[in-house]
């Protein structure tokens, strides 16, 4: 991975994390995922004139991508409903990594050298090492645990069909608008007759923050897919997933959830990855 795709991704991660914690502190979560993700459909609309269609041999891959994406919505706020910033996020993305690897070598032939594998392999441990503290582990709470780790599931199996359908197009940046325009309205109806009242109060309480949310969530995710055309599906969703320390950051200094000695361990761990994961092997 060259450096300037490398530096991509990781503002892809702050976006992400960032995007996550102005949803964790909103009021019901997933009226304002709702709200977020219909903004980030009309946002995408504006840039349809200029990327097109995508074509007629990604379509099975943007319809499961649409579907994906849109579980995804109402799995990451529900999990937010039970559990904290600093616990539900490393848990959601941090099981992500090994699991699209695994399925890039499965469904793709996709294989890393030991180096970049073990790369993976830190990024995942140190991420996932983040969620086993002694106040917020999973013997504490178990249920946003589980909920969490529903929501990794998710990500994992985006991110591969995302891949997979961004390379059977001749425009990657198609295929992302088109989803996010596909997953912004599905989820949106999804939720309106569920949450019609809370939806309405989110909005009435204002919409700047749900449209700032909406600008870094197709931002961090238009950026992903380009990566995900460019590079190995593992690496990037490696790289992806040191969002974990932005978000620990925004736990930490901003939602002041605390610091344990868990996670200057898992920051180290994710630090390593890195670094493993930028050294080519011949």
């Amino acid at each position: 991975m060259t450096v300037d795709l490398v530096l991509l991704v990781l503002c892809a991660a702050a976006l992400n994390a960032s995007w996550n914690a102005l949803v964790k502190v909103s009021g019901d979560r997933i009226a304002v995922m709702a709200i977020i993700a219909l903004a980030g459909a009309v946002l995408s609309f504006v840039l349809v004139p200029f990327v097109g269609f995508p074509d007629p041999a990604c379509w099975p891959f943007l319809i499961a991508a649409i579907v994906l994406h849109t579980a995804y919505h109402f799995m990451l706020p529900i999990a937010y409903n039970y559990g904290d910033l600093g616990q539900v996020y490393p848990i959601a993305r941090g099981s992500a990594p090994l699991l699209v690897t695994a399925a890039a070598f499965v469904f793709a032939g996709e294989t890393l050298g030991f180096i970049p594998l073990l790369g993976v392999i830190c990024l995942a441990v140190g991420v996932m090492a983040l969620s086993f503290d002694q106040g917020t582990g999973i013997t504490k709470n178990p249920r946003s645990v589980l909920f969490a780790l529903a929501t990794g599931v998710c990500i994992a199996s985006y991110t591969m069909v995302d891949g997979l359908g961004a390379r059977q197009t001749s425009s990657a940046m198609s295929f992302a608008v088109w989803l996010t325009i596909g997953d912004g309205l599905l989820t949106f109806l999804i939720a309106l007759p569920w949450k019609r009242r809370a939806i309405v109060s989110v909005a009435r309480s204002g919409l700047v923050l749900p449209g700032i949310a909406a600008v870094m969530q197709v931002g961090a995710y238009w950026i992903a897919v380009w990566a995900l055309a460019h590079a190995p599906l593992g690496m990037v969703s490696a790289l992806r997933e040191t969002s974990v320390l932005f978000a620990a950051a925004i736990s930490v200094l901003i939602l002041k959830e605390g610091l344990g000695v868990w996670r200057f361990i898992s920051a180290a761990l994710v630090v390593c990855g890195i670094a493993l994961t930028r050294i080519k092997q011949n």
